[in-house]
């Protein structure tokens, strides 16, 4: 396995400097923004698509570092119900799929979305419960008239390019956990997977290891992040929380760096796991704890991960 950094973290600095730092704290591999809610501060997609001697620079800039690129990142809202929305997120997919098959980067990550409740509705509607009854109705427009006939055209269109999508599992989105991305596997096929980040499984209750035992060889990315649960605030209100993310002291979660959420013991396991089903490539580190700096906190996760991950192959048992 190699530890990765995902490059939005230090999206003010330029893609050689950020890589420079990403470097220094020991990691090999980084995750990079290709539009979306990441942004693209980091990989001029338009221009990488018409030169293949800038892609032949932009590689070059990663490989001379001894690093890769793990994967392009464009999390956006391609079943929205603006369809303005709609289809600037699917071209931003389209492209990433394109770029990260000449680049010969393997996943595109992104987020399912979410779709209105009905046709004509303007604003998305996540189900979380079956009644009342018309909460049915949604998840049946939401699932066989919008989301599966969007994500079978997608992953059709990223398995002619040689590329697997990575669905981060992500409440308020219509694939939000195991079962959903399965389902929605089982009907858009083998090219659809999922980038598995234990942060906000942790917060709905969910044992990353039972997870991964469950997805298997659907796992085609991971996010190496953490989150803390507050025992106090979850034992009255519960875990969906709406407040915002500054407000540390009475939300039910909040996102921290890898150990300040879960201990090291429990990231042995999630990594034990992973190689259980197979999964060799990368852990890439998403830093959003904002009760530190991001060299601070980087640094710190990564000591955590460091111990955690195992680097070498086990070899051949010589004592069986």
């Amino acid at each position: 396995m190699r530890i990765g950094v995902f490059s939005a973290l230090y999206q003010q600095y330029k893609f050689e400097e950020a890589l420079d730092k990403i470097i220094a704290v020991g990691a090999t591999a980084v995750e990079v923004g290709s539009g979306g809610y990441p942004g693209s501060q980091h990989c001029p997609v338009d221009e990488l698509l018409a030169s293949k001697e800038k892609r032949k620079a932009y590689l070059d800039t990663v490989a001379r570092r001894g690093m890769i690129i793990s994967a392009l990142s464009c999390h956006y809202e391609p079943l929205s119900p603006d369809p303005k929305i709609a289809a600037e997120a699917d071209e931003v997919f389209r492209k990433s799929v394109q770029l990260a098959s000449l680049l010969g980067v393997p996943v595109v990550n992104v987020l399912s979305g979410c779709p209105a409740g009905a046709p004509g509705d303007k604003t998305q509607n996540w189900v979380t419960c079956p009644w009342p009854p018309h909460f049915l109705k949604i998840l049946d427009y939401q699932w066989n008239e919008v989301g599966i006939p969007y994500w079978k055209k997608a992953a059709q269109f990223a398995a002619d390019h040689g590329v697997k999508v990575g669905i981060e599992m992500h409440p308020g989105q219509l694939i939000y956990n195991v079962e959903t991305l399965l389902r929605m596997r089982a009907e858009a096929g083998l090219a659809l997977g999922a980038n598995f980040d234990p942060s906000h499984l942790f917060w709905n209750g969910v044992d990353p290891v039972a997870a991964i035992r469950k997805l298997g060889d659907a796992i085609v990315h991971v996010h190496g992040k953490d989150c803390y649960v507050d025992p106090f605030n979850v034992m009255i209100n519960g875990c969906n929380d709406h407040k915002p993310y500054d407000k540390f002291a009475g939300r039910a979660w909040s996102f921290r760096s890898i150990g300040y959420g879960h201990d090291t013991k429990t990231w042995k396991d999630i990594i034990s796991a992973l190689r259980l089903v197979g999964y060799d490539f990368v852990i890439s580190v998403e830093h959003e704890d904002g009760m530190m700096s991001s060299d601070e906190g980087l640094s710190k996760g990564l000591a955590v991960l460091k111990e955690a991950v195992m680097f070498e192959s086990p070899g051949q048992m010589f004592w069986a």
